[in-house]
């Protein structure tokens, strides 16, 4: 573990009530296994995409993603279909391989406890839930908000406002610990400060 980072981490997020931590890519070092599993199944179905749009697309919920893909790449890919299929194939291949962001993961489990915890998630709630088990982290979430479980996922605040909601925080008490672009956008949506993981 890089005890930098840790370090980093543990010195900008002083002074918070509550911590909201993205799952994929923050918590989870899952963000290729994510990728490899959008182009699988575009393959499937007779189209190469570069992944690299799952990247750009970070926080995004699976149908925006696939929508997306389809603009950019003429497919005519269903949604709900595709997304089913990918989540699926996550489930069955990879999620069980999937591997701490140590530095993140070692600071929820320093400040469980102290302050308020929750995750907030454009991926589904079983996907998240069992990543959390795999990660050995599921008992220290007090809530989750995960995909379709607000009227508007991110780039949006809704996701994180229901959170600051549920734990009974106010938004200018809550950090967001993040990697994506979408997830910064909702927090600052959100009256929110931000920390982006991947770039300590």
């Amino acid at each position: 573990m890089n005890n930098e980072q840790l370090a980093t981490l543990t010195m900008l997020s002083a002074g918070y009530k509550a911590f909201l931590y993205d799952c994929d890519g923050t918590l989870a070092d899952n963000m290729g296994a994510h990728r490899e599993a959008y182009v699988r199944v575009a393959a499937l179905k007779g189209a190469a995409i570069d992944g690299a749009i799952i990247d750009e697309l970070a926080g995004w919920p699976a149908v925006k993603v696939i929508e997306e893909i389809n603009r950019r790449y003429g497919t005519s890919f269903e949604p709900e279909e595709f997304k089913e299929l990918k989540y699926k194939l996550f489930l069955e291949e990879y999620i069980e391989h999937t591997r701490a962001m140590e530095h993140v993961v070692a600071h929820l489990k320093a400040h469980a406890g102290k302050v308020r915890i929750g995750v907030v998630s454009g991926s589904r709630r079983e996907s998240v839930e069992r990543t959390l088990v795999v990660l050995g982290i599921n008992d220290l979430v007090e809530v989750m908000v995960c995909s379709g479980e607000t009227e508007h996922g991110k780039p949006y605040p809704d996701p994180f406002v229901k959170a600051a909601q549920l734990l009974g925080v106010a938004p200018g008490d809550c950090l967001v610990f993040e990697d994506g672009q979408a997830g910064v956008q909702a927090a600052e949506a959100a009256g929110m400060k931000w920390v982006r993981v991947d770039q300590l």
